[in-house]
């Protein structure tokens, strides 16, 4: 070997090692930032007339369908995270039947009461026991419809949220492709870009699933698996016009909620069809419009179910043809034809509400009875007791068509409510143990710190060998100057 070329490879040796241990060192120091993917030198021989080290580039160690999968799993914990939390609010709010203060358990008092007051018909305290049970009863409804309501108001407000976040975020990773082009040519600057890109990425896959495809220059097109295109050169625009208040009737299908739209194109929010399908997005368009308006639907059916065994007909003789019952529908009978909502509407008749001008007396003798008969006469008190506990099929909604009792039903539709919930824990628990997995190996391919020293170590040893055939070289050409 000649000593130019002695002198060649000891330089470009020296200038590897130095990217190198700079590589190593950035390695360690990152090695608890979040984001960051361990970064390796790739270097290889100039050729065979030119000996020295030559540098290709720096390379980051990724695992593309590791990466892949980990993002689908953080998108499903998402989404079913977000159906859980629903569906547990839910679940407090009915209350479970052994709490007192749950819809069952004031049911269950109201019953006792008009138990008690049969036996003890002219007993007033009684009588007013009844009413003030059967106002906690309406109360519990009223609440149950009023938090269903409260919850899909909140949804809204973090679609709106979220929307706004995808649009950010797509914007952000589409500036950076524009920069990782630019500066494909200098290491560092594109590893960091790469590193950054791939955080917004992956905080977009929690709110929609996103497929990453390689394009020129080291930029990226994202697709969702609904086949979606968000990023391609052009950034799609998610768009979404939020609601300040949300009521019973309100739906996407009546045109009174919005929908999303990508470019300017409707497309399903959520369910099997949608494209979007999958992560936290859709998952608060499911809470919104599928998981609440099934719980209202539900409570509707139930307060519908109670109204319409007070307002028989034949339980009380003494109203008039057309006159609400014990429970009314904001004052009025109840019109099937005006079902959505009205657990929110139920209220007791103000006939037999001493705070509203009424008189308890009316509860033993009849809500249209314009004075008190016998006192001791029970017969109405024993046919309120006998409305609450008789068998009665549902009309309406999906907790079957089996007649039971009012409390029955109550206790089907919490039991349904607490099987979905347990359900839908046992996903998000699957998901999350996936996800840590993923994230496992996706440790397993990052830094280091050991192995990285030893790298620092090794580096230093070939730097001290390139410094030392530096140093010979020139003693030798002092050698040959000085002859």
């Amino acid at each position: 070997m000649s000593i130019s070329n002695a002198l060649n490879s000891a330089i470009t040796g020296l200038t590897a090692s130095s990217r190198a241990a700079e590589v190593a060192s950035s390695n360690i120091a990152n090695v608890l930032t979040e984001g960051y993917v361990k970064r390796s030198l790739d270097q290889g021989a100039l050729g065979y007339d030119r000996p020295g080290v030559r540098i290709n580039g720096i390379t980051r160690q990724v695992d593309l369908g590791i990466l892949s999968d980990r993002r689908a799993a953080g998108g499903a914990v998402s989404y079913a995270q977000t159906r859980a939390d629903f569906l547990l609010t839910l679940e407090g709010t009915l209350g479970t039947p052994d709490n007192p203060s749950s819809l069952s358990g004031r049911l269950a008092r109201l019953e006792a009461s008009l138990v008690y007051a049969s036996n003890n018909p002219e007993n007033t305290i009684a009588l007013q026991d009844i009413v003030l049970r059967a106002d906690e009863l309406v109360d519990g409804f009223n609440t149950a419809s009023d938090e269903i309501q409260r919850q899909r108001t909140i949804v809204e407000g973090q679609i709106s949220n979220a929307v706004d976040r995808v649009n950010s975020l797509l914007n952000n990773i589409q500036q950076l492709n524009v920069e990782i082009s630019r500066y494909t040519n200098k290491d560092h600057l594109s590893a960091s870009m790469l590193d950054q890109r791939q955080a917004q990425i992956d905080a977009l896959s929690e709110l929609i699933p996103v497929r990453q495809i390689a394009r020129d220059r080291g930029t990226v097109a994202l697709m969702t698996p609904g086949g979606a295109i968000l990023l391609d050169g052009p950034v799609a625009t998610l768009e979404f016009s939020a609601s300040n208040i949300v009521a019973p009737h309100m739906t996407i299908d009546n045109g009174l909620l919005s929908g999303l739209s990508i470019n300017g194109i409707a497309v399903s929010p959520s369910g099997d069809g949608s494209p979007i399908q999958g992560g936290g997005l859709s998952a608060l368009f499911s809470v919104r419009d599928e998981l609440a308006p099934d719980a209202q639907s539900q409570i509707d059916a139930l307060a519908r179910n109670m109204l319409e065994r007070f307002q028989d007909a034949g339980l009380d003789t003494t109203r008039a043809a057309g006159d609400p019952g014990l429970f009314t529908d904001n004052g009025a009978a109840f019109d099937p034809l005006n079902e959505v909502g009205v657990a929110g509407r139920v209220s007791l008749n103000v006939l037999v509400d001493p705070d509203q001008g009424g008189a308890v007396w009316r509860l033993r003798d009849g809500l249209g009875s314009v004075a008190q008969g016998p006192t001791g006469n029970a017969d109405l008190l024993v046919d309120l007791a006998a409305a609450l506990s008789g068998n009665i099929a549902l009309a309406t909604g999906n907790l079957g068509a089996t007649a039971r009792s009012l409390g029955g039903h109550l206790a089907t539709f919490s039991s349904q409510v607490g099987s979905n919930r347990l359900a839908l824990d046992q996903s998000v628990s699957f998901a999350t143990a996936r996800l840590s997995a993923l994230e496992n190996l996706e440790l397993e391919d990052g830094v280091d710190t050991d192995a990285e020293l030893q790298k620092l170590l090794l580096v230093e040893q070939a730097y001290a060998a390139n410094a030392r055939m530096i140093q010979t070289v020139d003693e030798m050409m002092q050698a040959l100057l000085r002859i």
